[in-house]
């Protein structure tokens, strides 16, 4: 144990410094001509577009089932009228960003971690360098910036469909009109609310883009390498996730 706790740490380190020279990296390529348009336009269809279905399906049954939890709860106090404000800021803040984050962890940064891990031991990344191709700007700044800004955009919708879905659950015990319940939403929150909410989901986005980048580039020779590339991805881009949102609602105490 005393001669594997010291490996471990070691390992920690080296990975901590990697990501680190890896995002540097990137903030130096990312400004720099040539801009590669066209991929960064295909990531943003595959970010976006094939994760379209997975969170609708996941922002409806937030919302749908934190509704169903909240009701028996405020029900006996006669409070059922505060379940929508109660179902925004909960959402909005936390529950929507955080599993909604989770989620296009596991989808996005495993595929990221696999697509470029295979590309990786089958040398197509070798073949781009020696083609006078920097494989760096093609494959990883298009993938990271096209996380960053898809991410976001994937959570907001995420948050607006658990809405939906926590307004269809108030409809099973009563009659409730869509006007009145989202009015109720928008009176409820506020831009406290909103904007520290939104910078983080940046911050998940642009980790999720940049530890898949950085493991499948840095894959070992063999197809093994390519499986433990992608679920290394999803371990580190969950815990980052959670990590960044505990830095943001601690930022978000100390300002507002």
């Amino acid at each position: 144990m005393e001669e594997y706790f010291p490996k471990s740490l070691n390992k920690i380190l080296v990975e901590i410094w990697g990501l680190y020279n890896f995002s540097v990296r990137y903030f130096r390529e990312v400004l720099k001509p040539p801009y590669e348009v066209k991929e960064l336009l295909r990531q943003f269809f595959q970010i976006g577009n094939k994760s379209f279905g997975l969170v609708s399906i996941t922002g409806f049954i937030i919302g749908f089932v934190l509704a169903l939890q909240a009701i028996p709860t405020l029900e006996p106090f006669g409070a059922t009228s505060l379940i929508p404000a109660m179902i925004s800021i909960g959402i909005v803040r936390e529950i929507g960003p955080v599993i909604t984050g989770l989620i296009c962890a596991g989808k996005i940064g495993s595929g990221i971690g696999a697509e470029l891990g295979s590309m990786k031991v089958t040398e197509q990344i070798d073949a781009m360098e020696v083609s006078a191709c920097n494989p760096f700007k093609f494959l990883a700044v298009t993938r990271v910036t096209a996380a960053a800004l898809m991410i976001p955009l994937l959570i907001i919708y995420a948050d607006t469909i658990a809405m939906l879905g926590g307004y269809l659950a108030l409809n099973i015990i009563g009659d409730v009109s869509l006007t009145l319940f989202f009015s109720q939403i928008f009176d409820t929150l506020t831009y406290e609310d909103v904007i520290p909410a939104t910078i983080k989901t940046f911050f998940f986005g642009f980790t999720i883009g940049i530890v898949g980048c950085y493991k499948g580039f840095n894959a070992s020779r063999g197809t093994e390498s390519v499986g433990i590339a992608a679920n290394t991805s999803v371990v580190i881009s969950s815990l980052m996730v959670i990590v960044w949102d505990m830095i943001a609602v601690q930022i978000t105490n100390i300002i507002f």
